[in-house]
Order: C-alpha cells, then sequence, then structure tokens
C-alpha cells in the first residue's frame, strides 16, 4: 500500500501507539524548519512525517487504516488498491467483518469460515442423485483487535479492561430477520469485558478468547484475536521479538571509545563497553538483560550536540584544523 505511514515514521505495524507517538515527537524535532531554516529536504521529509502520523494518531484512525491495508492486500493483491471510502461504499460498515459481510448478502457471516462444500458433490460440481446438499452451520467471523500493555503489565499479568463492538443476534427474532435488526438477523453492540493476560507475555502474541467474536445469525460466534503490543518505554522498541534499547553517545567516546550506563528494562544499571571508532547503529548484546530474561540488544546513537561553550568550540576547531 502506498504511502505506508509505519514505513515513513521506521516503526513495526505492531508497535504500541505511545511508541508511535514517541518516534513522531522525535523526528518531528529532527526535522522541523525552524531547526533547518532553508533545507528543502528536511522540509519535506517534515512534510512526510506529519502526514504519516495524521493516518495514525489516533486508534480510530489506526484502525481504518489497518484495514484499508487488509482491503489493498485481500482484493489489490498487495498492490496498494485504493479502500480508503470502503466504509461508506458499503453503508457506514462498522469494519472490514462488515464489508465482507455485505458480499455475501449481509447476513453477518464470514464468507471464509464455516467448513467446505463436504463430500456430497460430483467432479461436476452437482449433488449425487438421492442426495441433499448439508445445511452448513456456519459460525460469525473473527474479531481481530490489538491490546497495548505496560512493561510492567505484560511482565506480571493483568486483568485489563477491554471494549469490545460486536454483532451479536438479534434477541427479537432470534436472527430470522425483522425491523429491529433490519433484516439481518443481528445487532451491533458495544460492550466490556475483562482480559485475563497471563504473566511474561510476549510481544506481537496472539491471544483467542473462543466465542468472543461476531455471532451468526444462528447465534454460532467466532473468536477474539488479541495481539499483544507491549509499550517497551522511552528510548526502546521492537523488532520481531527482540527488544531494542537506543543509548545516546557523545561524538568523543564514539570516536575514542569509553562506557556507558543504561537503565535495563528490569531495573538494572548496567555499563555497556563502546569500543573505538563505533558508529550510529552499531550494537551490543546484552545476555540475560532484556524483556522477561531475554537478551537486550543495544544500539548506539550519535548525541544530538547542543550549545556549545567556548572550550568546546575551541577544541573543534583544533580538530578540524588537523585534518579530523
Amino acid at each position: 500500500m502506498a504511502d505506508d505511514p509505519y514505513r515513513t515514521l521506521g516503526v513495526s505495524p505492531d508497535a504500541t501507539d505511545a511508541e508511535i507517538k514517541r518516534v513522531y515527537r522525535k523526528l518531528a524535532r529532527q526535522h522541523h524548519p525552524d531547526r533547518n531554516p532553508g533545507d528543502a529536504a528536511s522540509e519535506g521529509r517534515f512534510k512526510e512525517i506529519q502526514g504519516a502520523y495524521d493516518k495514525v494518531e489516533t486508534p480510530e484512525k489506526r484502525k481504518k487504516f489497518d484495514e484499508q491495508k487488509r482491503m489493498a492486500n485481500m482484493f489489490g493483491g498487495g498492490r496498494g488498491g485504493d479502500f480508503s471510502n470502503a466504509e461508506s461504499n458499503f453503508g457506514g460498515a462498522g469494519g472490514i467483518e462488515d464489508i465482507l459481510a455485505s458480499f455475501m448478502g449481509g447476513r453477518g457471516g464470514n464468507p471464509f469460515s464455516g467448513g467446505s462444500s463436504g463430500t456430497i458433490f460430483d467432479q461436476a460440481g452437482q449433488p449425487r442423485r438421492g442426495q441433499q446438499r448439508p445445511q452448513q452451520q456456519q459460525r460469525g467471523s473473527d474479531i481481530e483487535a490489538p491490546l497495548d500493555l505496560t512493561l510492567e503489565e505484560a511482565q506480571s499479568g493483568v486483568q485489563k479492561p477491554f471494549t469490545i463492538g460486536r454483532r451479536k443476534q438479534c434477541g427479537s427474532c432470534k436472527g430470522g430477520g425483522c425491523s429491529k435488526c433490519g433484516t439481518q438477523g443481528v445487532i451491533r453492540k458495544t460492550s466490556q469485558i475483562t482480559v485475563k493476560v497471563p504473566a511474561a507475555a510476549e510481544h506481537a502474541s496472539v491471544m483467542r478468547l473462543k466465542g468472543m467474536g461476531h455471532q451468526a445469525p444462528n447465534g454460532l460466534a467466532g473468536d477474539l484475536l488479541l495481539t499483544v503490543r507491549i509499550d517497551a518505554d522511552e528510548g526502546r522498541h521492537w523488532e520481531g521479538g527482540r527488544l531494542i534499547q537506543t543509548v545516546e553517545i557523545s561524538y568523543s567516546t564514539m570516536m575514542l571509545g569509553g562506557k556507558v550506563r543504561i537503565h535495563t528494562p528490569a531495573g538494572k544499571i548496567v555499563e555497556v563497553d563502546v569500543p573505538p571508532n563505533s558508529r550510529s547503529g552499531d550494537r551490543r548484546r546484552l545476555r540475560g538483560q532484556g524483556y522477561n530474561g531475554g537478551p537486550l540488544d543495544v544500539e548506539l546513537e550519535l548525541q544530538e550536540s547542543g550549545e556549545l561553550t567556548a572550550e568546546q568550540q575551541a577544541a573543534l576547531n583544533a580538530l578540524r584544523d588537523s585534518g579530523l
């Protein structure tokens, strides 16, 4: 899909909302026109960052973009089909499940669930003589949603409140269709549930809550699939299941080498060796210092220089004159 905001911001699609906001603020400060007067490249990059964040700055906007991307991949062959008006084109549908249901006659089921056509068909696709096509018990579609946790919640486990909007069998007609449900057999309801998250939950893992998805008119429900997104806190991010911690290093330490102290996710303070002639992007792996006792990758980043003192300015001038 063209103009992917995750790619523009340099974050993973499973990043938490808090992480995306932190990355956006950092990039916006770095490329703001006030800090880069007359720099057309930085101004262009700033506009790209602003436009990308505008697509995912709220959970509602992010959900809409993610669903449009899924639709584009599903029906556009991953070539970036435009589904930006998908909801309005399908009568204000509440999500991709509703849109798919519209293709299937509006009965609230999942066109990709419900089992195969059975074995009563011959090679021509017709029922064998004397046999009738069985009635399939089609269940409602699954619901996919993120579940954002802090590092502490994921580490120790938590009872997490979660608001869910789903289609449920119409109580008036029991799925038969009536004026209350618009002949659909299902109505949309919003409720709050409590999700029990076990200790040491893994980032990007999926929790399946049986029967908590959409209901079909017959009352059979799909599942609720919650993708765990752990907010690794300031200066950290996830790459797949690996935790990365960024640490700012002064130019002199990058060139000459040294040590830097960091606070690990476990709450410990450890020293990290910085070899001479290091560069931004270099990484050092600390075993046992990451989330839940796993490895922690420390990524070096050149520290932005602030206002220089006269002494620092003189030292830099001397270095420049020496050829460095």
